[in-house]
């Protein structure tokens, strides 16, 4: 249920020696690792500049459409087999904020967040205390039941994003992992339903599985004893489950509901921006209602019910603030993917100038200078790129310094991946650009002629105005 974005835009460039003049230089910075869409093109072969006297598919060549690596596919070039898993047979590495990673249903990953252990304490605390009134007897063991019912809630919605996830495997849409973390659980599918129609049903499966699943527990509850630890226990499943299902059902983004009513909008109006901004709106409207309407439902008029009223209270500001800013994220996604084609490598390149790797410093940049150039690209004898001189490391030499220090002696030795095709551009250049982080990236022409340099702290500025809609 959750996408991941990114955006961006900068000056205009031109190939090395020919061109507009770029701005003045930027800071640099990394790209944010989100892989979620589709692999881009890439320029010649790994480690070799493209040859011009090479055919056109090796030179510049694109992968199926519609294909989407799975997320160890696309760090730092790691292959992977048909499971996802890495083909040397290596674990693959812990995600960054990932959780633990619990199983591999469908070949999808389970990560376990640590804010988890926390409500599942919380739960385990409260059932605890309802179990103390329901069924005294059982002591302080009533905290271990407590905790079984904790963990099988966690299992309910387990599948209840299952459900998600194999609707979309079902969509031919790839399912990055499913996250079990405070209030829930996250399905995060990589790439668009593509269709109202889909996108109705993606957001449908999980609270129709989740009132299956009620009615289940309802029918085991009839099955058993009332007053038993299994009939308290399936009991409170059956109502944990139907709730789940019916606030999953409201109509405001980021909830299951709030997709139903993107969907929906989507086919009246034909724009699937039209679907999110008024999605949005409505789950920005629920938060509010919700940050006033809890604690008012809840109020009892007892004066004596004071820690339970702060309780909801606490309870409310937290589902209203993650219910609003879920619905900012998925109006900022909406406009980041209806902004992103316009992310041209072409357009951000930086003009660069070539120099032998014995050039110095000072004498680089008089030519850059001269040129109106903003980058520098290391050739060998044969005219052949090697490396990039890194800003970075122009900006921390002294001036003073700059004419007893080579150029290749602060640049950076080209590697696979590192080679931009110029034509790349929206999703496939962000693709590119997160299979191999580096700071700056040589783009080529489809025949393998130097176009000029790639800072990636440009594409990073270009992405966050497309995300925040500056000019």
């Amino acid at each position: 249920m959750k996408s991941p974005a990114l955006e961006g835009e900068s000056e205009a460039g031109g190939r090395a020696g020919a061109g507009p003049a770029g701005a003045g230089p930027v800071e640099e910075g990394p790209m944010a690792d989100d892989p979620t869409t589709p692999h881009g093109q890439h320029c010649a072969a790994p480690g070799r500049s493209a040859r011009r006297d090479a055919p056109p598919h090796r030179r510049c060549r694109r992968r199926a459409p519609g294909h989407i690596p799975s997320t160890a596919s696309t760090r730092r070039g790691e292959r992977v087999n048909e499971n996802g898993q890495p083909a040397d047979g290596k674990k693959p590495p812990r995600e960054a904020g990932g959780g633990i990673v619990m199983g591999r249903p469908f070949g999808v990953p389970v990560h376990v967040a640590p804010s988890w252990f926390a409500v599942a304490a919380l739960i385990t605390w409260i059932f605890g205390g309802r179990l103390e009134q329901v069924l005294p007897e059982l002591g302080a063991s009533r905290y271990l039941v407590s905790f079984f019912f904790a963990v099988a809630f966690y299992a309910s919605v387990l599948v209840h994003e299952l459900a998600h996830t194999v609707a979309a495997l079902r969509f031919g849409l790839p399912v990055r992992r499913i996250q079990l973390q405070f209030f829930g659980g996250v399905s995060e599918i990589e790439k668009e339903s593509g269709s109202p129609g889909r996108e109705f049903v993606l957001a449908f499966v999980g609270p129709l599985l989740s009132l299956v699943l009620a009615g289940l527990f309802q029918l085991g509850a009839q099955a058993v004893r009332p007053g038993t630890v299994p009939g308290v226990l399936l009991a409170g499943l059956m109502i944990s489950n139907l709730i789940v299902a019916v606030f999953n059902l409201l109509p405001g983004l980021p909830l299951d509901g709030g997709r139903m009513l993107r969907a929906v909008v989507w086919k009246l109006s034909g724009n699937p921006m039209t679907g999110t901004a008024a999605a949005a709106w409505a789950g920005r409207l629920l938060a509010l209602a919700v940050l006033f309407g809890l604690p008012l439902l809840s109020y009892s008029g007892d004066p004596d019910a004071g820690p339970g009223r702060i309780t909801d209270i606490v309870l409310a500001v937290v589902l209203a603030a993650v219910i609003w800013s879920g619905a900012g994220n998925a109006l900022r996604t909406a406009r980041l993917r209806e902004r992103l084609p316009a992310l041209q490598a072409r357009a951000l390149t930086r003009r660069a100038v070539p120099v032998s790797a014995d050039t110095p410093l000072s004498e680089a940049l008089r030519r850059a200078d001269e040129a109106g150039a903003r980058a520098l690209v290391v050739v060998d004898g044969h005219g052949e790129p090697t490396a990039l001189v890194r800003e970075s490391a122009i900006a921390g030499t002294p001036p003073h310094r700059r004419p007893w220090v080579s150029a290749g002696g602060l640049a950076q030795d080209l590697t696979a991946g590192m080679r931009i095709c110029a034509e790349l551009g929206g999703e496939e250049l962000l693709e590119a650009l997160r299979a191999t982080p580096a700071t700056e990236y040589l783009v080529v022409e489809p025949t393998g002629e130097i176009y000029g340099v790639l800072s990636a702290a440009d594409v990073e500025r270009a992405f966050v105005d497309a995300m925040t809609g500056s000019p």
